[in-house]
């Protein structure tokens, strides 16, 4: 039976990217994304057919996640692994600038809280299946933190995702679950061309591109890979 991946941010410019080329590989996709995403979860299924299915999370917590899961088996079989794709950026004033917490906030909630969420409904399942793959996302920030003026809250959130992941990978190896992260620098997404119109977009990480390093990380041409953190830079 094909593998079972989830994606979470799945109606994302990376999430339905990353969708499309896993179903085009044989897998089969649960693609998750908020109540608000309905639509376009309804639409990625038909664009994708029977390997694709959608599901809305009520609220980004933990049960929710939980229900989720439990859903997706019966329509598409186990879970094999996880794409830890949903996630947010939003920058401001540098830090010693910026008395209003609520960025720093919302980009903890969006990137490190929503990610927790997914892995400790997640790794239950995995664990006691002894098999699986996660791969998070996390942002060129984490390793140059200086690229990302104004972006504390984003680039602490980001760093803390990648330290999750590693923890996590040591603590369930012995169960023969893998947790990895990719660092990508810019992808190219068409948000990110209608806010940077000035920038040279061929330098930039093209989805597909980092959507085929994301497939390997979860495939078991990457058995012996775990705790890995892989910079996807592209040209930028």
């Amino acid at each position: 039976m094909a593998p079972v991946i989830v994606v979470s941010g799945a109606v994302g410019a990376l999430g339905s990217a990353l969708s499309t080329h896993l179903v085009a590989r044989g897998y089969r996709v649960a693609g998750v994304g908020l109540r608000r995403h309905e639509e376009r979860l309804r639409a990625l299924e038909k664009e994708l057919g029977a390997s694709f299915a959608g599901f809305s999370l009520e609220a980004d917590s933990t049960p929710a996640w939980d229900a989720i899961l439990g859903a997706v088996e019966p329509r598409l079989g186990a879970v094999s692994g996880a794409a830890l794709v949903a996630g947010g950026w939003r920058g401001g004033r540098p830090f010693h600038e910026d008395p209003d917490e609520g960025t720093w906030r919302s980009m903890l909630d969006e990137n490190l809280e929503s990610a927790q969420r997914a892995l400790r409904a997640l790794m239950p399942r995995l664990v006691a299946r002894r098999a699986g793959s996660v791969v998070v996302v996390g942002s060129r920030n984490v390793e140059r933190p200086w690229s990302g003026t104004g972006a504390a809250g984003y680039t602490v959130a980001k760093s803390a995702v990648v330290a999750l992941a590693r923890v996590v990978a040591a603590e369930v190896r012995e169960a023969g679950v893998r947790v990895n992260a990719v660092l990508p620098s810019t992808i190219d997404t068409p948000a990110n061309r209608s806010a940077m119109p000035d920038a040279d977009p061929s330098r930039w990480v093209e989805p597909g591109s980092l959507s085929a390093v994301i497939e390997f990380l979860l495939s078991d041409a990457a058995r012996d890979v775990s705790g890995a953190v892989l910079p996807v830079y592209g040209r930028a």
